[in-house]
């Protein structure tokens, strides 16, 4: 297959998973249980009572799935570390049995010309740092960096890249506010100090990744943009307020070293941000190797006038104080978007991505950038002989790598982009409902079978300089 998208020279292109939505081995290897295990097993919380338990088995089957990750020719893995395998309880004792996994892992891709880069916090906290009051408090933070310091003693000789949190925006909107994702707490204070202390634990594993690698492994974290439209009066004001939320929230300590002090006034009523130390945003204000870039679709907000009716919020989306803190003046509400969806209900607009992408390399000039997850899922069908073809994802990913192409036209510092996600996997709420695979797994047997969209990719790669 010819492919017309040509990326420069040492581009990345990858995929990527995390721990908790296809390791399994809920028990296997000394693991403890995270608030995923806790949250996935309240009934009610998840779709059909799925949970992670076997989910696609890699922590059994990785050396296949790596063979696999080889023949459709990756250059890079960017796999998320089980921080209740490494340390059961959160703090203490270290499970070396748990270590001792993701350094075959690692040493695994290697072996093939995989690039790894590890992701040391993708939302499964252990249960009982939750139970001493979870990211809300001052010592989460304090025990990610020693996890930190762990892993990177462990694996910072041989990991490629380093992201220290993925999507912070879900771990504290989500599991602490609209209580859609674990632990499932609807508590708009402490989704807001939750905010600070994992900003806080970016800052302080950064640093402790840096002290205990032997060698110099890149260092990143992803986000989770919102790229926002506003629509009817007030528009721009809706705009503002999810962006100071959703975005800046943690772009501001993070590369500008400050809070936004518009987010500080919109939610004052809810939080005085007494939580913030002095000399904190010193310690969030890191410097990057690569700022990590998680785009799907983009969401469109209005001012809600309090008469008409409300639309209902899509919780991904949605719950970053979405529809507004009590005791503020003003409620937002997420309208929804016009089509094409995919299967989760999100819009499909590539220039999206672009415009993202544009728009960050403007406010963080020196920041390289990586397309850290970009995907779609879709009802796949597995036909009689076997095959599972997507045209619908194939024609999606070649419009957002198209999309990047532009990106990278218009001056962008793009280093690569991974594909989400390498297999069907457990998708949190969701269960095994949605399939965002490029890979096909059968949640009965755990066959893999490659989709043509995976097969689109490998002939992308291949085709590259």
């Amino acid at each position: 297959m010819t492919h017309p998208l040509v990326f420069p020279p040492g581009f990345v292109f990858g995929s990527a998973t995390a721990a908790y939505q296809v390791e399994g081995g809920a028990t296997d290897a000394g693991r403890g249980p995270s608030i995923w295990d806790t949250f996935s097993r309240t009934p009610g919380k998840v779709w059909n009572g799925d949970t992670g338990d076997v989910a696609c088995d890699h922590l059994h089957r990785w050396e296949s799935d790596l063979d696999l990750m080889a023949e459709l020719g990756l250059r890079a893995y960017r796999f998320s570390i089980s921080w209740p395998r490494v340390i059961p309880d959160g703090r203490g004792a270290v499970n070396n049995a748990g270590l001792d996994f993701y350094s075959r892992l690692v040493d695994g891709l290697r072996a093939r010309g995989i690039r790894p880069v590890a992701t040391l916090y993708h939302w499964d906290l252990p249960q009982p740092l939750e139970d001493a009051g979870g990211w809300p408090v001052r010592e989460t933070a304090e025990a990610f960096a020693e996890y930190a310091a762990v892993v990177g003693a462990a694996l910072g000789d041989r990991v490629d890249t380093f992201t220290t949190l993925n999507e912070p925006w879900c771990s504290a909107y989500l599991g602490y506010g609209q209580g859609g994702h674990a632990p499932g707490r609807t508590e708009p204070a402490a989704a807001l100090a939750a905010v600070h202390h994992l900003n806080l634990a970016h800052g302080l594993g950064a640093a402790a990744l840096r002290a205990s690698s032997t060698a110099d492994p890149g260092l990143s974290v992803t986000l989770n943009f919102h790229v926002l439209r506003g629509a009817g009066d007030g528009a721009d004001e809706a705009v503002r307020r999810i962006d100071a939320l959703a975005n800046r929230a943690f772009t501001g300590p993070m590369l500008h070293g400050e809070y936004p002090a518009d987010l500080l006034a919109d939610t004052s009523a809810v939080s005085d941000w007494s939580f913030v130390r002095p000399g904190d945003l010193a310690l969030i204000h890191h410097p990057l190797d690569v700022l990590g870039v998680n785009y799907y679709s983009t969401a469109t907000v209005r001012l809600w006038d309090g008469a008409s009716p409300r639309q209902s919020n899509d919780g991904h989306k949605a719950a970053a104080g979405g529809t507004a803190w009590p005791g503020s003046d003003a409620i937002v509400e997420f309208v929804e978007q016009p089509g094409p969806h995919t299967a989760m209900g999100w819009n499909i607009a590539p220039e999206g991505l672009t415009e993202l992408l544009l728009a960050l390399s403007a406010e963080f000039p020196a920041q390289p950038l990586m397309v850290t997850e970009n995907g779609a899922a879709f009802d796949d069908v597995v036909s009689p002989d076997g095959r599972v073809d997507d045209p619908l994802r194939v024609d999606y990913l070649a419009r957002h790598f198209a999309a990047a192409r532009d990106a990278l036209d218009a001056g962008v510092d793009l280093r690569g982009y991974y594909v989400w996600s390498l297999l069907d996997n457990f998708e949190w709420g969701y269960g095994y409902a949605k399939r965002f695979g490029i890979v096909h797994v059968d949640f009965e047997t755990l066959a893999r079978t490659p989709k043509s969209s995976a097969l689109w990719y490998r002939d992308l790669i291949r085709s590259q300089p």
